[in-house]
């Protein structure tokens, strides 16, 4: 199948505004490309502090002969979906051993939960850890020890900073090595009743954390589908997984197998094979980029990836925009509604066919560029097959034909929508961008009074005084990345939701981010310039009407132009945002990050 004409010419529109930054890339990982093992070029000093305490490797390590793996892991036992990390190390040494190679832990990467930090003053630090993250791996693998690594991560943040990271090691093969779904638990449809009744003042606290419990109750991912598991599908469609290997359960035996393979890869594609040798930076390039991309457009993904992507594309060398992603999105048909975008989880789609049948059906459309370099060889049909053990044997098949649930997962001849749902939406309120495939299409235009708040705490004060009722625009600013590290506003869903249920027209406009899973009500998110640089939000007042249109991309506020522009804009009220909880060491970040349109970083 030929190339969409659409991801043909955004394609090459990126590859040529790259140019220059991407040969600079290339360059760069060219002349770092290693002439035998990396430990070769180590004195007998720094070899020794190596190999001090590798116990039955040490010889194998001495004799520099065998390929040596840098584990990166994200390991911790608080957060679900990383737990299951804990047993890699020793998995993966085993298996090294087993292709004649070696392996140690090259460093371990901060990994918080934004679960955990919701609403909480720790979420102002989230966004700041995917750099952290970034630079973590680069100390990790500064010991220049290794000749090929392996990255143990699944969440949020944790993903995109170790691919950041892993780019400044582009001239090492690299593979990401997921750890899986949790078990499915309590339905969603029941857990956002739970939360919304709460938030009325209907359920009690006991109720609502039963209810949670039930959901999040293992070790694994969380089962929705919001950033995490939508790393994990960016890793597959790169071509950075063994493949099929995203949404396989923990601590079970497929688990392992596709463990055991990534060592195998990794091993056997290092410099030390020079006919294999497979490094990242020619792994990822543009049209990796763009298959990213179309992955999350036609999976219905985290709008945390209109930032992520941005920077991870930067740190290759790729200078990606909304608007690219934007004009994806359109011409990308929308197969999957995983909650919040439908009723079933990670799972669920799994069962249906999963990334297998999505990549497939979107090489079989010329979507996606399907001659593309990735960890398991040339070409993206690797990733049209699922994996499965026959007689304690690793093997791939063809997934089925058809969907197993069309209400979870549809081919692209009977897609859900025909675009992705992401949008970019603009006016006189500056640029932001908005995720349409979970909101209803009556939903989709608003017109209503704005209420004005500097946080999220103000304005859940303010509804559970029952001071917001009726239509309403609820406009949360000064959650910018300069402001506050750009914290989501996942605690606001809930109270909206109720509102809007209620029949009145209701919508969100912020500086700051949502969840990655993103719901029912119309939210335009990551505006620029955002309220702390005098963007337009600081200069909204309660009672302004404003317009939002999801259908044709409108925002704007319906005031007389130049009394607008007439208005002191405001200030930001609460500087205690920029201390307590570690708050105060991120100073240095607030003042060096990019804006939401840029990818948010301190790195680029």
């Amino acid at each position: 199948m030929a190339l969409n004409k659409v991801i043909a010419d955004v394609t090459r529109r990126i590859e040529q505004r790259s140019h220059d930054l991407r040969h600079d890339y290339e360059t760069r990982m060219h002349a770092a490309k290693p002439n035998g093992p990396a430990r070769g070029r180590l004195s007998c000093s720094n070899l020794a502090h190596v190999i001090a305490a590798a116990g039955s490797d040490k010889s194998a390590l001495k004799l520099a002969a065998w390929p040596n793996l840098g584990i990166v892991t994200a390991y911790n036992d608080m957060l679900s979906a990383h737990q299951p990390f804990e047993k890699y190390p020793e998995i993966i040494r085993n298996a090294a051993r087993n292709v004649r190679a070696t392996a140690q832990v090259a460093g371990g990467v901060p990994a918080m939960c934004d679960g955990v930090t919701q609403g909480q003053p720790g979420m102002e630090l989230s966004l700041f850890s995917r750099d952290v993250i970034a630079m973590a791996t680069a100390v990790s693998l500064s010991h220049d020890s290794f000749d090929a690594a392996l990255l143990l991560g699944v969440c949020d943040k944790i993903v995109p900073g170790l691919f950041i990271g892993a780019a400044a090691f582009g001239h090492l093969p690299i593979l990401f090595v997921p750890a899986g779904p949790m078990p499915s638990g309590i339905s969603n449809p029941q857990k956002a009743k739970v939360r919304q009744l709460y938030a009325e003042g209907k359920a009690t606290r006991d109720q609502l954390l039963e209810a949670e419990a039930g959901s999040y109750h293992a070790p694994g991912t969380c089962t929705f589908y919001g950033t995490a598991n939508s790393n994990q599908m960016l890793m597959e469609i790169m071509g950075l997984h063994v493949p099929g290997s995203a949404f396989i359960p923990p601590n079970t035996l497929l688990r392992t197998a596709v463990i055991e393979a990534a060592v195998e890869r990794a091993a056997k594609t290092s410099a030390l094979y020079d006919a294999n040798y497979l490094p990242f930076a020619a792994v990822i390039d543009a049209r990796s980029i763009v298959n990213a991309v179309v992955g999350l457009m036609a999976t219905g993904g985290s709008t945390n990836h209109m930032l992520h992507l941005i920077a991870m594309a930067r740190a290759v060398g790729i200078r990606l925009t909304l608007h690219d992603m934007a004009e994806i999105s359109a011409a990308t048909p929308l197969m999957a509604r995983i909650y919040p975008n439908g009723v079933a989880d990670v799972n669920g789609f799994h069962a249906a066919g999963g990334m297998a049948f999505v990549v497939r059906e979107l090489v079989d459309a010329g979507l996606v560029h399907a001659d593309v370099n990735t960890v398991w060889g040339k070409g993206l049909e690797h990733y049209t097959k699922e994996p499965v053990l026959i007689d304690d044997k690793l093997v791939w098949r063809e997934p089925p034909k058809t969907s197993g649930n069309l209400e979870i997962l549809r081919p692209l001849s009977d897609p859900f929508t025909s675009d992705g749902g992401l949008k970019i939406v603009a006016g006189n309120l500056g640029q932001g961008v908005i995720k349409v495939s979970a909101v209803k299409p009556e939903h989709h235009i608003v017109q209503a009074p704005a209420r004005v708040f500097d946080d999220q705490e103000n304005f859940v004060r303010a509804f559970k005084d029952k001071n917001i009722t009726g239509d309403v625009v609820a406009v949360v600013r000064f959650q910018g990345p300069s402001t506050n590290g750009m914290p989501e506003l996942h605690q606001l869903t809930p109270l909206l939701s109720s509102l809007q249920d209620k029949g009145h027209k209701v919508a969100l406009i912020t500086d700051g981010r949502m969840s990655g899973a993103s719901g029912k009500v119309p939210a335009a998110i990551h505006i620029t310039p955002s309220a702390d640089k005098n963007g337009p939000l600081s200069r909204l007042q309660d009672g302004d009407l404003i317009y939002l249109n999801a259908v044709t991309g409108e925002l704007n506020v319906l005031v007389d132009e130049e009394q607008f522009a007439a208005r002191t804009p405001a200030l930001m009220s609460n500087a205690s945002h920029h201390s307590g909880m570690g708050r105060e060491l991120f100073a240095n970040f607030r003042m060096l990050v990019s804006s939401a349109d840029d990818g948010a970083s301190v790195l680029f």
